[in-house]
């Protein structure tokens, strides 16, 4: 009997647990506003920042959801931080938006393209894609653009490291930078990327149109294709990094 007290208590231990994890999805009402949303950011659960169409900005602080003055009425893509005091937003016609805390403001990014996403290893190393292939580079000063070698709208930016970042795009594109120039990977689709996160530089996850999933795994890259596209249950194209 000892024995067996001893094994029960190990499996409880060892066994992954539940109760702490997000089980249900409920709206938070009454909504801020009623204009879409299209992405969402936070420097912890009390400090939340989400933006969306005709220029909206809500912050949630941990209770409540309020509007915030953005000054503009161009469509926000994309939001990231690097502190609650440090947080751009990106859109429509080029827009670039910076948070210090207090209020909102425009930055110059010089391009009109539209950019739909962003993303920083620090406050002094962010980028910015969007449409035309456009890649922008702030470097706690000025944003400059960079070349990834195509024209292909670009539409989810992130990264492991400052020298380890890739974006997705239109017609399956998949762009990374190694810390000094932007090269094209491939990922065996033509289908429209929109999203990718990684928990490391050799684990990293893009999604887009048609129920695409791509996988990154490992340094010698092999990207699984999950979904129906074609009839495709899954496929893997593998690619060795110079």
């Amino acid at each position: 009997m000892k024995h067996k007290i001893q094994i029960l208590v190990l499996i409880f231990f060892l066994s992954p647990t539940t109760a702490f994890s997000c089980e249900e999805w409920t709206p938070q009402t009454p909504f801020p506003q009623g204009n879409t949303l299209y992405d969402i950011w936070g420097s912890s659960g009390m400090d939340v920042f989400a933006v969306g169409a005709s220029g909206t900005v809500i912050r949630y602080n941990g209770t409540n959801w309020s509007t915030m003055t953005s000054n503009t009425t161009n469509q926000l893509n994309g939001v990231w931080g690097s502190s609650s005091t440090n947080v751009f937003a990106v859109g429509a016609g080029g827009k670039i938006l910076h948070f210090n805390g207090t209020s909102w403001s425009t930055m110059s990014g010089g391009t009109l393209n539209t950019l739909n996403g962003v993303w920083g290893s620090s406050s002094t190393n962010i980028f910015a894609v969007g449409a035309g292939g456009m890649i922008l580079r702030f470097n706690g000063t000025n944003w400059s653009t960079m070349s990834g070698g195509t024209l292909n709208t670009l539409n989810g930016v992130w990264g492991s490291s400052s020298t380890d970042v890739f974006a997705v795009g239109a017609g399956g594109m998949i762009l990374r930078f190694n810390g000094t120039n932007w090269s094209t990977m491939s990922g065996g689709t033509l289908n429209t990327l929109y999203g990718l996160w990684g928990s490391s530089s050799t684990n990293v996850f893009a999604v887009g149109a048609g129920g695409m999933i791509l996988h990154c795994t490992d340094l010698i890259l092999t990207f699984s294709i999950s979904g129906t596209v074609s009839g495709a249950v899954k496929s893997e194209v593998t690619m060795t990094l110079s």
